[in-house]
């Protein structure tokens, strides 16, 4: 009975690690404090997982920036935490060795433009199955935004999305907390910029892409303007 009861325990564990890398994973840079509200864990509880993903390297600790509205006062500067490239590893990716080598095979055989032309292909079937669901939403870009992180997120991008800046500077910032296929984008950065202007068709207004995890970043980043355009509120 002790042994099942260990064991028991022993997954819930891990459950629970595995909900916490989910959520650094969706919503890094994220602090301690917010993934205990987030999940209904205690600081300690937070804290033991967080201290094991950081030994595995799976997550590490970054400063929080300090933003135009905050002042930060003595003592240690806050920390949040992100995903780091093992972290990436571990969540599921598929076909990276064998796409990788297509890609190359094509790029060689054909030329380059045939790699690019590849990137605009996936890209253009993803808008494709993308298209209803944010052509419902309607015409409100702050809805259709939300309609696109909601299905990146079913195809595991792990997508978030927030507004940013104010006035002419307005806008929504969308967030892929990871990519499938990060370390073929790597390589083949075509990938990259054939899904941002997917994004642009999908929404109806030129978006920009700030970060991407291919290059290195801890999230891809894009930037989508709203100046003065929408009221909508974004969960």
């Amino acid at each position: 009975m002790i042994i099942g009861n260990a064991t028991r325990q022993g997954d819930t564990e891990g459950r629970t690690r595995d909900l916490v890398l989910a959520a650094v994973t969706a919503r890094g840079p994220i602090s301690a404090s917010a993934l205990g509200r987030d999940l209904g864990l205690t600081p300690a509880a937070v804290r033991r997982h967080l201290d094991a993903l950081a030994e595995a390297g799976t997550i590490v600790e970054r400063e929080a920036p300090l933003s135009a509205s905050v002042t930060r006062g003595r003592g240690r500067p806050a920390r949040q935490w992100v995903v780091a490239a093992a972290g990436h590893d571990e969540l599921p990716s598929h076909y990276d060795d064998l796409a990788a080598q297509a890609l190359r095979y094509l790029g060689a055989a054909v030329g380059p433009e045939a790699v690019s032309a590849f990137a605009r292909h996936r890209a253009q079937e993803i808008e494709s199955r993308y298209a209803g669901t944010v052509a419902a939403a309607g015409e409100d870009l702050v809805a259709r935004a939300q309609a696109l992180v909601d299905v990146l997120s079913g195809d595991g991008f792990a997508a978030s999305a927030r507004p940013v800046g104010v006035g002419a500077l307005a806008g929504i910032q969308v967030c892929q907390g990871h990519c499938p296929v990060r370390q073929v984008a790597a390589e083949f950065p075509a990938l990259c910029q054939a899904e941002t202007d997917a994004f642009s068709r999908l929404l109806g207004v030129h978006v920009q892409r700030l970060s991407t995890l291919a290059s290195g970043q801890h999230v891809c980043t894009t930037f989508v303007p709203t100046p003065d355009r929408s009221k909508g509120h974004l969960s």
